[in-house]
């Protein structure tokens, strides 16, 4: 059984329906950034690049073997907040998130989507705890900045406030001039989940794996899409009204 058929196809018209702004997630909903450049690989450069710093003490074992560069950077800001150290290892994280940006494969559905939603008149935001900059390069590469444009947020040096935390959404919302119920967000982990929970927007998955589509279920998304054509199909059906009948 796909992971459409587990969807209420009313749930998906009604979240659609309502969006008159659409905060996505950019790393899985519009493409996989890492898909050329191994993301496991950077972990264990800037592991290596700490370490060669005398700092191997500074990351318990765990984190050491993550093999995530978010939970690298996330535990050295915990312990230095705010300090010069997380401001080069952050900036390091960015210009390898850059590199990827060339290799990164595009969402199957995801370009069209994004072109067609906003021409049935709801407008876009990026919501990522990626580098705004790597962001902004990649929509530029796909020729669609234009539909998200100025509403590009991302990563700062204030690592506190990366999702869960739902401080990137509220930038979005208040910058747009928009109530968290009359927006959408479409993430693909947990944590986006938490965040858009926390910001009061409804919340639609993306999953490309059958074990990604459970771990947003089991934390209570009730609408988790294994594709995005479902949704380029609804809104292409949509009336005049620019609104998904």
């Amino acid at each position: 059984m796909t992971i459409e058929t587990e969807n209420d196809p009313y749930e998906l018209r009604d979240l659609a329906r309502r969006a008159r702004v659409v905060l996505w997630d950019f790393d899985g909903p519009i493409c996989r950034l890492f898909a050329g450049h191994s993301a496991e690989q950077v972990a264990t450069d800037l592991v290596s690049w700490l370490e060669s710093r005398g700092l191997h003490g500074l990351l318990t074992d765990a984190e050491r073997e993550s093999l995530d560069p978010q939970v690298v950077l996330r535990a050295v800001d915990r312990r230095h907040p705010g300090s010069d150290l997380v401001a080069e290892l952050e900036e390091r994280l960015t210009q390898e998130e850059l590199r990827a940006a060339s290799s990164a494969w595009p969402t199957a559905y995801a370009d069209p989507l994004i072109r067609t939603w906003t021409a049935v008149g709801s407008r876009l935001a990026i919501t990522t705890n990626n580098s705004p900059r790597v962001a902004r390069t990649y929509l530029e590469k796909r020729g669609i900045v234009g539909c998200f444009a100025p509403h590009i947020y991302g990563r700062t040096r204030e690592l506190r406030h990366l999702k869960p935390d739902p401080h990137c959404l509220n930038r979005a919302l208040n910058a747009m001039g928009v109530a968290p119920g009359d927006a959408l967000m479409i993430g693909d982990t947990p944590s986006d989940h938490e965040a858009a929970g926390r910001a009061g927007v409804p919340f639609l998955g993306y999953a490309r794996s059958g074990g990604k589509a459970k771990l947003l279920r089991a934390v209570g998304a009730d609408v988790v899409l294994e594709s995005l054509e479902p949704l380029l199909r609804l809104l292409r059906n949509a009336g005049a009204s620019g609104r998904p009948e």
